[in-house]
């Protein structure tokens, strides 16, 4: 029994924690709406990797 309690408890709790976390991620992906997938890849030069004024 791990943390004292029994296996169906403690699989209950696991179950919705890990459906809380993807509820969550859902949520904050349809507020901001990330851009994933790029609509076409950057020309050559366009693409940044340095940090500012780091080189």
């Amino acid at each position: 029994m791990p943390a004292g309690v029994s296996w169906p408890r403690y699989i209950r709790m696991l179950g919705a924690s890990v459906l809380a976390m993807f509820a969550g991620a859902q949520v904050v992906h349809q507020y901001y709406l990330p851009d994933l997938i790029p609509e076409s890849p950057p020309k050559p030069g366009e693409l940044r990797t340095e940090l500012h004024g780091y080189k």
